[in-house]
């Protein structure tokens, strides 16, 4: 918007349940006093009230988004302002919602509100399913904590396998437990039930998701990657968004937090830690995968261990993640396959994930073989796509040999123009 046609810089200060309303001129100067009004009158308040030449700045909170719907089509311009970083109003001794409004309002005219990326509908559908899914995980970690401590309390020793499968039902039905210590046990057995299918839902959307626009023409790209899953995978989409919004790979790595702190001034000059200014969900996985591709991948297997001949691990699995982070720059905006990719694992990686996939879901490549072998044309498919294992015809894991589709096979029923796509 051109800053010769705003005629009013308008903020707002948001809440629960209320908002509050003002604004300034270019000239700094008051032009609507700061108004205090419920949430469910505001976008009737908007319509009457709000021009084409404002630009109105609100805080990002949790509301924000819905906010940001109904008043943008209003105003010029929806500023959402990074809460964290306005710090004239975090450092003000006096502090009232009526000051933050006009102070906002003043910061607008200065140019000096740090804005962040509006997401649109359907990154905030998959970021609210992501940060549902952690929830669910936390619970049901609780959960099992909790079992496990009354096992340490009554000195209870645990079965071989999985403690909480559900073979294991009788064994913890059996145990040598008071009337309350049993009621509890099985209030969290059933609650452990109850979250697991609900993580089952939530994975099988996912996966739907992962084979729909607009995240199935990026999903292949990242699942090439060690450490990278399906649910890696989503998270990364959600969290960047729109991989074009960062010019280069340095700009997402300071968006993740994963950069490191810089003090320079006179002739000192040092590096820091990692500032940890970004989204917080980025950060874990990209650790969480640089762990897996550390122990899995000759590549960065090396990379660690060179790193760890001058770091200590804690500080070179942050410097690993770091870089696997441009990696996933580089392949997302150049649709590319990585460098450093081995064939034979990145089929069998998504091999495992069509084998979940539904029929639909395998977008008219499926056949009416036996379950593993559904998969062959799928894999062949995203194989070209990356232009990856041309000479790869099968894969072989536990004895068990897994064919993959020739070209031909797959050109015949996806023309070459919707593979390179």
């Amino acid at each position: 918007m051109d800053t010769h046609l705003i005629e009013r810089h308008l903020a707002v200060d948001l809440h629960k349940a209320y908002l509050v309303v003002g604004g300034v001129n270019p000239q700094q100067e008051v032009v609507l006093s700061p108004r205090r009004m419920e949430l469910s009158a505001w976008p009737k308040w908007a319509a009457a009230n709000l021009h084409a030449s404002d630009v109105l700045v609100v805080e990002a909170t949790g509301n924000a988004w819905t906010f940001y719907d109904q008043t943008v089509a209003h105003v010029g311009r929806v500023l959402v302002a990074n809460a964290r970083k306005v710090a004239l109003i975090a450092q003000a001794r006096v502090k009232t919602d009526k000051l933050d409004v006009l102070k906002l309002a003043r910061l607008s005219v200065a140019n000096l509100i740090p804005e962040v990326w509006v997401p649109p509908q359907y990154v905030r559908e998959l970021r609210g399913l992501l940060s549902h899914r952690q929830q669910v995980v936390k619970r049901q970690t609780m959960l099992k904590n909790r079992l496990q401590s009354l096992l340490h309390q009554q000195q209870v020793p645990q079965p071989a396998g999985d403690l909480f499968a559900a073979k294991q039902r009788d064994w913890w039905e059996g145990l040598p437990l008071n009337p309350t210590q049993k009621l509890q046990m099985r209030h969290d057995l059933e609650g452990l039930t109850h979250l697991h299918t609900q993580l089952q839902e939530i994975d099988d959307e996912l996966r739907r998701l992962s084979t729909s626009a607009p995240w199935a023409e990026h999903v292949t790209y990242l699942m090439q990657l060690p450490g990278i899953g399906l649910i890696h995978a989503m998270t990364l989409l959600a969290a960047i968004g729109e991989v074009t919004r960062f010019t280069h790979a340095k700009q997402l790595v300071g968006y993740s937090g994963l950069g490191a702190g810089v003090h320079d001034s006179g002739q000192t000059h040092r590096n820091g830690h990692i500032t940890k200014e970004g989204r917080r969900d980025l950060r874990r996985v990209m650790v969480e995968a640089a762990w897996i591709a550390v122990e899995t991948h000759p590549h960065w297997k090396a990379e660690f261990a060179h790193l760890t001949h001058h770091l200590p691990k804690h500080k070179a699995i942050v410097a690993i993640a770091r870089k696997l982070l441009v990696v996933v720059w580089h392949v997302l905006s150049e649709r590319a396959a990585d460098r450093h990719a081995d064939p034979d694992m990145v089929a069998f990686k998504l091999m495992t994930w069509c084998w979940k996939l539904t029929p639909e879901q395998r977008g008219g490549l499926t056949t009416r073989q036996a379950c593993p072998e559904r998969s062959r044309r799928v894999v062949r498919y995203h194989l070209l796509r990356l232009q990856l294992g041309d000479e790869l015809t099968l894969v072989i894991r536990g004895g068990a040999r897994h064919l993959i589709a020739s070209t031909e096979e797959v050109l015949a029923l996806k023309p070459e123009r919707e593979v390179v796509t």
